[in-house]
């Protein structure tokens, strides 16, 4: 499960078995989890995330779009 940003009081990763899925990356902060399709940006699920946390999420998904697709091609070509 590689853990590809820390931002904040957020996590960004994937799992392992998500390979054959569409590019994506799970966001954790505490009990909450959510998931985000990468290309294009776009909440997949929320995982009890507020609307103005998925508003930041969403943002930081956008600003770091490449490097989540880097680590993301790196991982599961490998």
């Amino acid at each position: 499960m590689p853990t590809i940003l820390r931002i904040g009081p957020y996590r960004f990763f994937f799992y392992s078995g998500d390979y054959g899925e569409p590019i994506h990356v799970h966001v954790e902060r505490e009990n909450n989890l959510a998931k985000v399709w990468v290309d294009p940006v776009r909440l997949q699920s929320s995982g009890g995330f507020n609307r103005s946390e998925i508003k930041k999420v969403l943002s930081i998904v956008e600003k770091h779009q490449v490097e989540i697709m880097g680590a993301w091609n790196d991982y599961f070509s490998g």
